[in-house]
């Protein structure tokens, strides 16, 4: 990974080797948004083919959530007292169970606080994943080294969540999704979904065009929340950005998963990057 400053740029931008065959310039650029194509994480499917099997014989969404849902509990040992009790599962030592990391924790800690521990982890996937490094984390992460720099470092390497394989639960989460997407279309046959994202930040996160002027590019975070209608961006900020966001950089989306983790919210979780927006002060 090297760090470098582009022409005319005060802030540099970390460009870094990925596994999706997508340099990262082009990954994190309007270019990609406008015209996207495919995205798949090198080996993750390669290295599960029993899960893909099994949902390639399921003929529902529904369906394919419970196999995916329990693939992963039983590929990951994710599965809870209860529910190994339950389903007569051996028992593990009650201190490595609790402390095993899940996805679903991690969603559920990004949920709480996208700047929080779980969120490094989910940023630091990102970016070793698809090359595109984080621009915020408590604070801006403008040149290195920084305190801001130094404190995303530690959490995203922090023992509590590395550990169980995090990272390729997060790959199959990926793989997952974008085999959802194009199986069943839940959210339409375009290549792109409309969303929107409520942001009190924009004026730091700008890259061409004026806010004011209601269509602009902003660079966001490699890991970005994004709501599925303009009335729930509104609680998240003054702002309302409005983007056109490619499928193949869907991570979360509701309905994805047997689960009420973000739900509530409706909230999605995509790759980030330069998007082109409509901007629109409330």
């Amino acid at each position: 990974m090297s760090l470098t400053a582009a022409s005319g740029e005060d802030t540099p931008r970390w460009y870094s080797s990925n596994l999706v065959g997508v340099p990262a310039t082009v990954l994190g650029s309007t270019a990609f948004n406008a015209e996207p194509s495919a995205l798949h994480i090198a080996g993750a499917r390669e290295a599960h083919p029993g899960l893909f099997a099994l949902l390639a014989r399921s003929d529902s969404a529904a369906e394919s959530r419970a196999v995916f849902g329990h693939y992963m509990t039983h590929a990951f040992a994710l599965a809870g007292p209860a529910e190994r009790q339950a389903e007569r599962l051996p028992d593990d030592e009650p201190v490595a169970h609790r402390w095993r990391a899940s996805y679903l924790k991690l969603l559920q800690g990004w949920g709480l606080d996208a700047n929080g521990a779980a969120g490094a982890v989910l940023k630091g996937w990102v970016e070793s994943r698809f090359g595109l490094a984080p621009v915020f984390h408590r604070a801006p992460l403008a040149r290195f080294p920084s305190p801001a720099w130094m404190t995303y470092l530690e959490e995203k390497a922090a023992s509590r969540y590395q550990n169980n394989n995090i990272l390729q639960q997060l790959d199959l989460l990926f793989e997952f999704s974008q085999w959802m997407l194009a199986r069943f279309r839940p959210l339409g046959d375009g290549a792109h979904v409309r969303l929107w994202r409520g942001s009190t930040r924009c004026e730091e996160q700008l890259v061409a065009g004026s806010l004011r002027g209601r269509h602009c590019t902003l660079r966001l975070n490699n890991l970005v929340s994004f709501s599925r209608t303009r009335e729930q961006a509104d609680c998240f900020g003054d702002w309302v950005l409005q983007a056109e966001v490619p499928q193949a950089k869907l991570l979360l989306w509701p309905g994805l998963l047997n689960t009420s983790s973000l739900h509530g919210e409706a909230e999605v979780l995509a790759l980030g990057g330069d998007y082109v927006v409509q901007a629109r002060y409330d």
